[in-house]
């Protein structure tokens, strides 16, 4: 178990889902995970869920804002970056190329929350701590294991961590010629940039993916290409990929990209799946 109780800045500490049906997520992340929840208050009525294994808060399942339903959104992972001042982030994102979308805001006690966007795309979440640090458990089977950008501009959105929160670097050659980029604090991989596939390799994914996403519970036709568009990719472990990807397509999940090992020898197998809301996570075995 990889225990947590504090992030240094420029770390992953924490992410969230937003969907249209928090009760239906609840049933397909137990299903997957294992997670157990307690049910919040939000300030208009609705409720949010705290989700657990065993005592150890993992992640947070909310409503989606009242725009985002209206448009018909789909679910969407978000992940954030640990900072110990939200409002010096936002100062400095424009000068580092990118956008602020949203905050700084407080979230009562626990921190304070902003949401920006690197060159070329990328909501990307921002969290000063206040009582509420992170994830409590951290590369483990259940629990947040990594996070990776796919972006048109990974070398800009590169300097952009860098210019913002001192990230070193590490770069590793692909074989379409393209580069993969590690995120790095005190020596340690935090999060991964890549770039985002070219347009004749979309269509051949997509097409690959297309029958599967047809069969597919509630996930929506477009759930293909939104799996290719700019944007983080969250990551959660699992003890065995095969029975973790059997458990969420008998949950409702379609599978996009089908179990591979990675790039890296080392590294385990990963999966790429979107839950019944449209919600794209990836699984990496661990």
């Amino acid at each position: 178990m990889t225990g947590r109780t504090t992030f240094n800045a420029g770390e992953i500490c924490w992410t969230d889902l937003q969907t249209k049906d928090v009760q239906a997520a609840k049933a397909f992340y137990a299903a997957v995970f294992g997670w157990r929840f307690e049910d919040l208050p939000t300030p208009d009525g609705r409720s949010y869920s705290k989700a657990y294994l065993d005592d150890d808060l993992i992640t947070v399942i909310a409503p989606q804002n009242p725009q985002q339903e209206s448009s018909g959104t789909a679910a969407q992972w978000n992940i954030y970056f640990a900072v110990a001042d939200a409002g010096a982030v936002v100062d400095e994102t424009p000068h580092a190329g990118g956008t602020v979308e949203f905050g700084p805001e407080e979230v009562e006690d626990t921190g304070v929350m902003v949401f920006l966007a690197p060159p070329g795309g990328g909501t990307t979440g921002v969290w000063q701590p206040g009582t509420h640090t992170g994830t409590a458990r951290y590369n483990e089977s259940g629990a947040l294991a990594w996070a990776e950008l796919l972006t048109p501009e990974p070398q800009a959105a590169v300097a952009f961590f860098q210019q913002l929160f001192g990230h070193e670097v590490t770069e590793y050659p692909q074989d379409d010629g393209g580069t993969y980029t590690t995120l790095m604090v005190d020596g340690a991989e935090v999060a991964g940039i890549a770039p985002l596939p070219l347009e004749d390799e979309e269509d051949d994914e997509a097409a690959d993916a297309g029958a599967d996403a047809d069969a597919g519970a509630g996930a929506g036709a477009d759930t293909e290409d939104q799996a290719l568009k700019a944007g983080w990719q969250v990551y959660f472990g699992v003890g065995s990929i095969a029975e973790a990807v059997a458990a969420a397509v008998a949950a409702g999940a379609v599978v996009l990209v089908e179990p591979e090992r990675d790039g890296d020898e080392d590294a385990g197998r990963v999966a790429t799946l979107s839950d019944p809301q449209g919600g794209i996570f990836s699984l990496l075995e661990v």
